[in-house]
């Protein structure tokens, strides 16, 4: 007698597959490179675009200001060195 099979359940990616923490006022996630969308994003540090498939950095401003609106994506080297720009570097 044949076992009856289980239809296969659709494939889901997993949350964990992005790290978010908090840096002072901000929560950053690390988005990798290959759980990241087709869509191209504007680094706010260098005002080049970052293709979705790239890894990169969304941060948005913590505590009950924050919303969906507020997320900005960031190329990491560009997110690491905000604070060390010279004049004129937009603030994020």
């Amino acid at each position: 007698m044949a076992r009856a099979r289980r239809p296969r359940q659709p494939h889901v990616p997993l949350r964990s597959a992005s790290y978010t923490r908090t840096e002072g006022d901000w929560i950053v996630r690390s988005v990798p490179g290959s759980t990241a969308s087709d869509r191209s994003y504007r680094c706010p540090g260098c005002d080049q675009l970052i293709p979705g498939t790239a890894p990169h950095v969304v941060a948005w401003p913590a505590g009950e200001h924050g919303s969906v609106d507020d997320r900005r994506h960031w190329h990491a080297t560009c997110w690491a060195a905000r604070d060390r720009r010279g004049p004129g570097r937009r603030r994020y």
